[in-house]
């Protein structure tokens, strides 16, 4: 039987690899977890219903880098600013309305013209006419002085025959002067500009029937125009009709164009508080065009706007909320609608807080992460 000799070298290797496998999983286990990093323990928070409202419930002191600022009052400027858009002056606008229905024989003008009053725009066939017309000449006819007994015997009543028929040919369409160059009847017309200016929108296409109410040609003119434009609610105080003020546009950006407040509208939109004006507007050689974006400076008196820190804002879904400190420890999510402001990093708020009001700033989002931890936690 032979023997088996051991290399003393090799087992104190051995034994010492024991020993170290044995101080570490055993002995020196506590030392190597108070070494270790312990993550940051997550604020406790709960919802708590008050007075109607959802309440978030934390310590502030638990959420590192979080401080409260105060909404405040800051100055506005004695310059009132506002984004608007170029329209026509609807008192200036004229449309060509089919009265009857018929045919559309001819066009005389295209999108984009420019046109005289009276001038001949479109021949249209109707029967209506000849009908009206025939009419009209016999009322004529019946009030002449010569007339034969009869219907011309009385002349109020001729006359008012008369008087009758040549309004129903000017409820149709048909110029003074078309009515008197009468002389038989005649089923097509020529409809006229009613007013100088430019074709603005063509709905009337050769062959095309119509009926009574369409809409043919629509004209404009851009001697003078409008810039409708939206202000805040707040900043209504600081605007009145008759206001000087000044507008500039991108396509113009050296020119700059003066008018009047000659409108503010009587209603403000909820969602936006803002409420709109609108600005008469000069435009000599018409280079106003509309729908132009416009910018819009009224000189008018200081006035206060509330803001706050932009990192006091967190948007969620589709609006901007603040949590606001109603006591100690309990704050409010609060929805809030802002507008530009010309400092960086501040916005102006419109609506949801007034003046002194407490809001967390620093770690709104984590603020925002915890009330939506807190509703999963709870529903």
């Amino acid at each position: 039987m032979s023997r088996r000799y051991f290399n003393p070298i090799a087992i104190a290797a051995l034994a010492a690899v024991i020993a170290a496998a044995f101080s570490v999983g055993g002995c020196h286990s506590d030392s190597a977890g108070s070494a270790a990093a312990v993550p940051e323990a997550t604020p406790a928070v709960r919802l708590v219903r008050q007075q109607g409202l959802e309440m978030l419930q934390f310590n502030a002191a638990d959420v590192p880098g979080l401080v409260m600022v105060q909404v405040r009052n800051a100055e506005l400027p004695g310059l009132l600013e506002a984004s608007g858009q170029i329209t026509y002056d609807d008192r200036s606008v004229s449309t060509i309305v089919s009265r009857v229905q018929g045919r559309i024989e001819q066009t005389r003008v295209s999108l984009w013209d420019n046109v005289q009053r009276g001038e001949k725009i479109l021949a249209l066939y109707s029967p209506d006419f000849m009908t009206a017309e025939a009419e009209y000449l016999q009322a004529r006819e019946s009030s002449h002085p010569g007339a034969a007994p009869g219907v011309g015997a009385s002349s109020d009543f001729a006359g008012a025959l008369l008087l009758a028929a040549k309004r129903k040919l000017q409820f149709l369409g048909m110029s003074d002067a078309d009515i008197q160059a009468i002389k038989a009847p005649d089923p097509t017309v020529w409809m006229r500009a009613p007013i100088s200016g430019t074709v603005v929108d063509n709905k009337a296409q050769r062959g095309t029937a119509v009926n009574p109410g369409d809409v043919l040609f629509s004209l404009g003119t851009l001697g003078d125009v409008w810039i409708t434009a939206d202000i805040y609610e707040d900043d209504l105080a600081r605007v009145r009709v008759g206001q000087q003020l000044s507008a500039v546009t991108t396509a113009f950006p050296d020119e700059v164009f003066k008018g009047v407040i000659a409108r503010i509208s009587p209603n403000i939109d909820p969602a936006t508080h803002t409420l709109q004006i609108r600005c008469e507007v000069k435009n000599p050689g018409g280079m106003l065009k509309p729908q132009m974006l416009a910018k819009v400076t009224i000189v008018t008196r200081p006035g206060n706007a509330l803001v706050i820190p932009q990192d006091a804002l967190v948007f969620d879904i589709d609006n901007y909320y603040a949590f606001v400190e109603v006591s100690p420890g309990m704050f409010e999510h609060r929805k809030v609608s802002i507008a530009s402001w010309s400092r960086v990093g501040s916005a102006r708020v419109v609506s949801g807080l007034k003046d002194g009001d407490r809001v967390v700033s620093g770690e709104t989002l984590q603020v925002n992460a915890l009330w939506h931890e807190a509703h999963g936690e709870s529903s």
